[in-house]
């Protein structure tokens, strides 16, 4: 147990910042699943979409430290190479 003030505050803010996270990563998940989808379908319109909203989920989850921001740039290659490809 959080013996100082800051401990307590800081354990508050854990379970807070958690719980924002795990939205996050899930959400990112969800985008993800739905890429592959649409790449399996062999829709181009669709895949390109997905790709478009999966690398929009990516740069917001980077902008409040959910993800790295060189992991975040693997994924979007990946989600791009599938996009135009030839």
């Amino acid at each position: 147990m959080a013996n100082t003030k800051s401990a307590i505050k800081a354990a508050r803010k854990a379970v807070r910042f958690t719980l924002r996270n795990q939205g996050v990563k899930t959400r990112l998940k969800t985008l993800h699943k739905k890429l592959d989808a649409a790449i399996k379908a062999g829709d181009a319109a669709a895949t390109k979409a997905a790709a478009s909203e999966y690398a929009s989920a990516m740069d917001k989850a980077v902008k409040s430290g959910v993800v790295h921001k060189n992991a975040a740039s693997r994924a979007k290659a990946r989600a791009a190479k599938h996009v135009y490809a030839k």
